[in-house]
């Protein structure tokens, strides 16, 4: 396929399956065409040259590939210059505490800087079980599998686990990771509107018996709308209906729920009752790489067979397992951490909302959008806001539907309310001096 990317592969995705398409297989004979050899060609480099004439503008400024110096936190550098940040995962500060920092140094001194091999013959360390022991403990899991990539976590086991005879019912919004690995599955593939059980109550009455296996995708909070999933609602319908729920809560553990346990906890659910949870360690945990939390035979099958996630991979840098590890042990023994983060985001939601701006359904995780609509308004205010020292990026086609272009902000514990109020003011501000000057309406 010519334009392959993630992007193109999920505007592709949702336009042929949304609304219980089959998947479809083309018959369209195809001839040789030399210039489709020509990256030059792709619609996607069309669009970086576009987005480059874009920011090529007098007075604009690229906020992509921004090289920072030093630590990532409510605060970052980029060329000497300090900025404000919302794009950075950090959610409970910590990939900077020195706790954090020392258990990596440790733990790189013991084992050094790789794991040696994949985990099954010969990559396996004591700690990466010990790593994988306190997540399952943290969490209510039966077992836990550890694997270096998050996007990975969703693509393989998603895709080992249903095949063609299956059938896959995923949200509407689904994480790109959800959605990639269940067109390598190969499974019949129905996408429900977001959040919309009843719908999906439908779809798996009309197609549920005719399929082997079933899938239910979904995410615990969204990762680009910040809302949560009804948990209760899915459980009732997987239980009826004879399929698996898997839940990926990349932006949910660590941050949703009183002690942070994610929407099991917020929805008084034991963990037990999911077959699949899946989180990051890019997101509260300082780290990087994804986990599997599940029942102890799913969890072994996976571990054993489920390619690319332990299977021909080699296994988590000690670096990263003792991040994680670290990182878990504070998030359970500071919870005023989970505490200060889930204030800062009743409140910069309410200041947003003060000052007219569209936030949607969030404020129960640290990810909120302020919906804009049009993609050049998204990304003059994205520009505009570098200028006065604030990284906050945009959000827009394919990634959402068009539209539907947002400025999207990650907010952490060390965040401050006068920082909020800084932003939003100037936001505001950049936002009524563009309508003005493009004689736009306000929308508020």
């Amino acid at each position: 396929m010519m334009n392959a990317s993630p992007e193109n592969l999920l505007a592709t995705f949702k336009k042929e399956f949304l609304g219980c398409s089959a998947a479809k297989t083309s018959h369209t004979k195809h001839v040789f065409d030399a210039t489709a050899m020509d990256v030059e060609s792709m619609d996607d480099y069309q669009r970086i040259l576009e987005m480059r004439a874009f920011y090529a503008q007098k007075g604009m400024c690229n906020p992509y590939f921004m090289p920072r110096q030093g630590v990532i936190s409510d605060r970052v550098q980029v060329e000497g210059r300090d900025y404000i940040s919302f794009s950075g995962y950090n959610y409970l500060g910590l990939s900077d505490h020195p706790t954090v920092i020392e258990a990596v140094k440790s733990a790189v001194t013991r084992y050094g800087t790789h794991a040696g091999a994949a985990r099954m013959v010969g990559g396996q360390t004591e700690l990466h079980r010990e790593v994988e022991h306190a997540y399952a403990e943290a969490f209510g899991f039966d077992d836990c599998v550890m694997s270096v990539g998050g996007y990975a976590v969703n693509v393989m086991t998603v895709s080992y686990l249903l095949g063609a005879n299956d059938l896959i019912l995923m949200d509407d919004l689904m994480h790109n990771s959800g959605m990639m690995g269940a067109v390598m599955s190969q499974a019949r593939r129905i996408v429900f509107p977001h959040n919309d059980y009843s719908a999906l109550d439908r779809l798996l009455k009309e197609h549920r018996l005719n399929y082997r296996r079933a899938m239910i995708l979904v995410e615990g909070a969204y990762s680009m709308d910040g809302d949560l999933v009804d948990l209760p609602a899915l459980l009732t319908l997987k239980r009826q209906h004879h399929a698996w729920l898997m839940v990926d809560e990349a932006h949910s553990l660590g941050v949703v729920g009183k002690t942070g346990k994610g929407v099991c906890e917020h929805w008084g659910v034991p963990a037990s009752e999911v077959d699949l949870i899946m989180g990051t360690l890019s997101k509260s945990f300082a780290s990087c790489g994804g986990f599997l939390g599940g029942s102890r035979h799913m969890i072994d099958v996976l571990r054993h067979f489920a390619p690319g996630l332990l299977l021909y991979s080699t296994g988590l840098p000690p670096a990263s397992a003792a991040a994680a590890l670290a990182a878990l042990t504070m998030m359970r023994t500071e919870p005023e951490r989970i505490t200060r983060l889930q204030h800062n985001v009743t409140r910069f939601v309410a200041l947003a909302r003060e000052r007219g701006f569209d936030v949607g359904q969030a404020g129960q995780s640290a990810v909120v959008p302020i919906h804009l609509g049009d993609t050049r308004l998204a990304l003059h205010l994205m520009s505009e806001l570098l200028k006065v020292g604030i990284i906050v990026h945009a959000v827009m086609y394919p990634i959402v539907p068009q539209g539907q272009a947002r400025l999207r902000f990650f907010l952490t514990v060390q965040h401050t309310e006068a920082q909020f109020v800084h932003t939003l003011d100037q936001l505001r501000e950049c936002l009524d001096r563009y309508r003005s000057e493009s004689s736009v309406p306000d929308q508020r």
